[in-house]
């Protein structure tokens, strides 16, 4: 029978990504009830509920301001050292959420990947949107902390740059997606990655501006030895544009904001590619 006669039709595709790609606007509800599912299932039974999506970097900033902050002297000078390091932990928080999530979509969603056909990569995108909910709840609660601090005077500066954060939050699930998928393809063969996907996570933080403000240490300065090595952390030049458009310290270094893009989309097409063919033997192996 010719195949115009079905509404869908599962064929082998050969291009790395048309597979992929295709079928997600048609799986839409899918993708909405699996984003539904994930957020549902994280907070379930818990007491607080969502709550703990503000709960969670809220007491991460409180630990970073009195540790690294009052103690150690970490943070950044002419603007209050919370406000610094919740803008640094929320943007945190959603990355690595999502690159620990996706680094897992083939083992913790065998179950249904191997009992009916949709898009695999329905899964960790919907993964990504559930992430994003939680982002939205802690970026409204920075917000209220931000104009609070703006308008008691207290050396808080917003400009126009703030019109970037939605392309700055695209690019952190981006960067984040393309990285997870990567693990999680190779995890189907090597589970040992699977146990370094955390250690990996919280290393990659303290190699970010997240802790500490790398315009007050001399070698991570503009001018200083590991600059453009440390600069050449996509994650970094994400957070110091958020900073600077929010808080007004730090600068925007625009040669390697477009770096980061440029290695964010690499990660990206790498992951798909990756993804894309290890989805059609995957369970062979899982």
């Amino acid at each position: 029978m010719d195949k115009e006669c079905f509404d869908v039709v599962i064929e082998s595709e050969q291009g790395a990504f048309s597979s992929q790609f295709k079928g997600l606007w048609r799986y839409k509800d899918l993708i909405f009830l699996f984003v539904k599912r994930e957020f549902v299932s994280k907070y379930k039974q818990t007491i607080l509920g969502p709550a703990w999506a503000v709960i969670q970097p809220l007491l991460t900033t409180v630990v970073f301001t009195v540790i690294f902050g009052n103690v150690a002297g970490l943070g950044a000078s002419g603007v209050p050292s919370f406000a610094f390091y919740f803008s640094g932990t929320f943007l945190w928080t959603f990355f690595s959420g999502c690159l620990t999530s996706t680094a897992n979509t083939f083992i913790s969603n065998s179950g249904v990947m191997g009992k009916v056909y949709f898009p695999r990569l329905v899964m960790p995108i919907s993964t990504v949107l559930s992430q994003m909910i939680s982002l939205g709840i802690q970026f409204a609660m920075f917000i209220v902390f931000d104009l609070y601090y703006l308008f008691t005077g207290q050396g808080v500066k917003i400009n126009l740059f703030i019109l970037m954060t939605p392309l700055l939050f695209a690019q952190l699930a981006m960067l984040a997606l393309g990285f997870g998928v990567i693990i999680s393809a190779l995890t189907t063969k090597y589970r040992d990655l699977i146990m370094l996907v955390s250690f990996i996570v919280e290393l990659w933080k303290y190699m970010s501006p997240i802790a500490y403000d790398m315009f007050n240490m001399g070698v991570l300065a503009p001018g200083g030895r590991f600059y453009a090595l440390y600069m050449l952390n996509p994650a970094t030049p994400i957070v110091n544009v958020f900073r600077f458009a929010y808080l007004g310290i730090g600068q925007i270094d625009w040669l390697f904001y477009v770096v980061s893009w440029i290695t964010t989309i690499v990660l990206f097409i790498i992951g798909v590619f990756m993804f894309n063919k290890v989805e059609r033997t995957f369970m062979d192996t899982i």
